[in-house]
């Protein structure tokens, strides 16, 4: 059950860095649940505060997720940007 949860939560958590960043996760809802629990780990690093639900805390798996998302913004973007000679 505790996957389920950890799914759920995943995804509001990159849902949620993907509107306060103003940009589509690529890859739809899966794109969201990856960006959501990979932020988790790197917000991980930022140590454990605030709200905890299902073994995510939210402002730091928020913020990690914000960070994720613009780093692979700015490579997209970067890779996006390349003409072809």
């Amino acid at each position: 059950m505790s996957f389920i949860w950890m799914l759920i939560v995943g995804g509001i958590i990159g849902w949620l860095a993907g509107l306060i960043m103003g940009r589509d996760i690529p890859g739809g809802i899966i794109g969201n649940i990856i960006a959501g629990i990979l932020g988790s780990w790197l917000g991980g690093f930022l140590g454990s505060w605030g709200p905890r639900v299902s073994d995510f805390y939210v402002l730091p798996s928020l913020i990690g997720a914000i960070v994720l998302i613009a780093i692979v913004s700015l490579v997209m973007r970067s890779m996006g940007g390349r003409t072809r000679s």
